[in-house]
């Protein structure tokens, strides 16, 4: 019988977006990822993953292979990966050459973990391709060509060097229920998107976990879930925080792409009633979880007992570093 995990038993994990502030720059958001993932190590935080994003003004993880590089070389054991990189933006054998080289450098410490939406829109998709002949549709064959170049005795001619007969975890991420089959067929980890599509968590998991068949990656089902925090020693300041990121979904749902926001005191002067239920339907509260301590440890167990998850991995799109800090301070202290 499958030991069901309770949350005191499940590592915690990071999902930085690498947020590039109002009057800030990308150097500043590089240096500040560096100064988190450095605290994360310490705080017990089991993996810290990037995310492959282009066109967008408020996130700098667009080059992700460099940045996982920059944030390995400063660290020492927490494992760092992508969450994820957009394979139809590339050439299957580019990644793999990719991160051969990054597990080559840091031996037992690289996830790749694998989408398949552009993480852009059609333009910048376009941009990055020169083509869109590679779709979406595309995406099993694309993870089928990496496993093949990574494994002992590929069948391609072309060889992924280097990259070949290195053991590095592949995971399929998704917001839908076509990665979960995916991953469900292939016996491969899952994550699931909830930090931004919470309505579909449930189905994708139940069609994960019923549909799995061992690999030699994995034996059993593993899955993690994406969980947006916002922690401040207190309530009122936690709320105060998390308007930044209300304003960068509000502005996203507007077709503006803007820098992280300053935190306001008020966002009801900002939103719209219809606008503020869109916000919070995507920032649902069970898997968008604000305020202190005391008040999202009850949370994020319920939403572990529910979902049964062996991992979460946590996304703070909080402002300013010292206050981004204070608030994965708070949830590492879940951990002890």
């Amino acid at each position: 019988m499958t030991h069901i995990k309770k949350f005191n038993e499940i590592p915690l994990s990071i999902l930085d977006l690498a947020p590039i502030k109002e009057e800030g720059d990308a150097s500043e958001s590089f240096d500040e990822s560096v100064e988190l993932a450095r605290h994360a190590e310490q705080w017990g935080f089991h993996r810290f993953w990037l995310a492959e994003h282009h066109n967008m003004p408020g996130i700098a993880s667009s080059a992700t292979s460099v940045l996982i590089g920059h944030i390995a070389g400063n660290t020492t054991q927490i494992r760092v990966g992508s969450g994820g990189i957009m394979l139809p933006n590339h050439a299957t054998l580019v990644i793999a050459e990719q991160f051969g080289t990054l597990e080559s450098l840091y031996p037992g410490r690289i996830d790749l973990g694998l989408g398949r939406a552009p993480g852009s829109d059609q333009a910048t998709a376009y941009a990055l391709r020169r083509t869109l002949h590679m779709g979406v549709e595309d995406f099993p064959m694309q993870v089928n060509e990496l496993q093949d170049y990574f494994s002992d005795e590929p069948i391609s001619r072309v060889k992924s060097v280097p990259g070949q007969g290195l053991n590095i975890p592949l995971w399929l991420l998704g917001s839908s229920d076509f990665s979960a089959r995916l991953a469900a067929e292939k016996g491969l980890p899952f994550s699931f998107a909830s930090h931004f599509a919470p309505a579909y968590l449930d189905a994708a998991l139940e069609l994960y976990r019923s549909q799995f068949k061992p690999s030699d990656q994995l034996d059993q089902p593993y899955a993690m879930i994406g969980v947006n925090v916002i922690a401040a020693d207190t309530d009122e300041e936690a709320e105060y925080l998390a308007s930044s990121h209300q304003q960068q979904f509000l502005n996203m749902r507007r077709g503006k792409q803007t820098k992280l926001p300053a935190p306001v005191k008020s966002m009801d002067a900002i939103w719209s009633p219809m606008e503020k239920a869109a916000v919070l339907q995507s920032l649902d509260p069970e898997t968008t979880i604000i305020g202190s301590k005391e008040t999202i440890q009850p949370k994020l167990e319920k939403i572990q007992e529910r979902t049964k998850a062996d991992e979460l991995i946590i996304s703070s799109q909080i402002y300013h570093l010292k206050d981004r800090l204070r608030s994965y301070e708070i949830i590492s202290e879940l951990m002890e």
